[in-house]
Formats: C-alpha cells, structure tokens, sequence
C-alpha cells in the first residue's frame, strides 16, 4: 500500500507529572523526553508502521527543531517532503498526568504545507489513502488525487474551501465546534467519524448507515493518551484504503488507539501489521 499524510508536525517537549498544576502551583516532573509529534508526525509514523512506510508532506521551520524533526521522522521509517519556511517551527509543552491524560499548550504558529510548495505532490495520485491534518485548498485538492482520502476537522476552513468529497472525516463528538463544522461540511463526507474517547464513538454514511463502535481496552497498562486520537485515524485511513467496511475499519482504529495508550509518548508503542 502506498499511504501518505498532508499535516503538521509540532517539537514537543513531553513532562511526567502527578498532576497539571494548578494556578501558582509547582510541580516536579519524574521524567521528560522530546519528539517531533503533532497530527501530521503520529499520523505518518502509525501509518509507516501499519503499511510498510509513508510520506509526509509537511512544512518546517529553517531551525534546528525543523531539522531534528526531519531526522528522527526518517528513523521513524516516514519519507519527509518537508517545504521550508522562515517561520520557527512550532513547539509544543505536554505534561503528561498519572491518569494518563495529556495537557497541551502549543508556542508558535502551526505550520503547514501549500499546494505552491516545490514538494511532490504528484506522488499523491499514487497513493492508495491520504489523512489531512493541515493544509491549504491547493494542497487538499491535490490530497484528493488519491484513491482514499481522510481528514481531521482541525484541518478547518480549508476544507469548505477546496469543495473536495472526503471519503471519512473524523472529529470529536465531544466538541461542539467540531461537530458543527462536520454537519455543515459540503460536499457530504462519504463517511462521518464521531469519537467520544473512551466511550468508543459512532458514525454515519452518505448511504444512511449508521452505528457505533466501543473502545477497545489497552493492551497493557496506560502510559499516556498522547498520540492515540492521531494513531486512530491514521488506522482508519490504513484500513478503509485496504477496502474494510466502516464497522472493520473502524474496529482496527480502535485498536491502534488502545495500543498507542500503553506506550511512553506517541511512539514507544503503536499497532503493526
């Protein structure tokens, strides 16, 4: 399978605390470590994994966090179109709670790839499925070139703008911005992707299916939940470019979730085929 991933990758620096503090406090983190993480790099890394590899067409900063990036998505197995920008590249602060929670705060502008970008984008009409987590119209229109094609509703205006079908959206049911932005969306995705988190989720087809799936238990003690919304629907992606059902595909989502859960950051553990 070819796979591939139009997104955004963000520097992020991971803190293990008992708890997030709360105004004024102070809190001691047992463990820190940093990885170039964000929508776009879990999605890649999870899809390089589950079809053998992957390319990211992205942008970064012309920094050194840009550079690491790049190198350690290419340890990852992930083939990095990275086009470069002036801007820095986005980081991120994630402590990381003894529930297994995780508490974000992003520094920087996210930073992502243009259709106007001297990157490959022709290799998109080659490729079997493609999951959008940033991007301009250009760029999601040439995403669109693919056989299958999945995106995040973080993914935002660009999204009505390109006036493209998607094969599968998927968004937080929990969030009523996004849940808007999905019932407005046109042209109607052919499939409609509701996660609820560890209540599992629903979903609907342009064909009038509906149904709902439940999460699926960690397969080991829970580490942390970064990465495993990301890992879900780069899966998703994998599964219905396979040619799965939603009720199969969705079933494997669900799996590379629970397993990304039981690992150190996004990438310590994530489903393999």
């Amino acid at each position: 399978m070819r796979a591939a991933v139009v997104g955004h990758v963000e520097w992020v620096e991971f803190a293990h605390v008992d708890h997030v503090p709360r105004a004024g406090e102070i809190v001691h983190a047992t463990d820190s470590f940093e990885e170039p993480a964000g929508g776009g790099a879990v999605a890649a890394v999870q899809l390089a994994r589950l079809a053998g590899h992957c390319q990211l067409f992205t942008a970064l900063g012309d920094d050194a966090h840009g550079a690491r990036s790049s190198e350690r998505l290419s340890a990852l197995d992930v083939r990095v179109e990275a086009a470069p920008r002036d801007e820095p590249t986005r980081r991120a602060f994630t402590f990381l709670d003894a529930h297994g929670e995780r508490t974000i705060t992003t520094l920087g502008e996210r930073l992502q790839p243009r259709g106007s970008d001297a990157l490959p984008w022709r290799d998109l009409s080659e490729a079997d499925g493609v999951y959008v987590t940033a991007a301009d119209v250009e760029a999601i229109r040439a995403a669109r070139e693919s056989r299958v094609m999945v995106a995040t509703s973080r993914a935002g205006r660009a999204l009505h703008e390109a006036g493209v079908r998607l094969d599968a959206l998927v968004f937080s049911d929990l969030d009523e911005l996004e849940s808007g932005f999905a019932r407005a969306l046109e042209p109607r995705p052919a499939l409609l992707v509701a996660t609820r988190g560890s209540e599992g989720g629903r979903y609907e087809t342009d064909e009038g299916q509906s149904g709902t799936w439940d999460a699926v238990p960690p397969p080991g003690p829970i580490s942390d939940s970064y990465g495993c919304g990301d890992s879900f629907a780069a899966a998703l992606t994998y599964a219905l470019a396979s040619g799965d059902e939603p009720e199969p595909a969705l079933h494997l989502a669900a799996q590379a979730g629970a397993v990304c859960m039981t690992g150190r950051g996004p990438y310590e553990r994530q489903l393999s085929s």
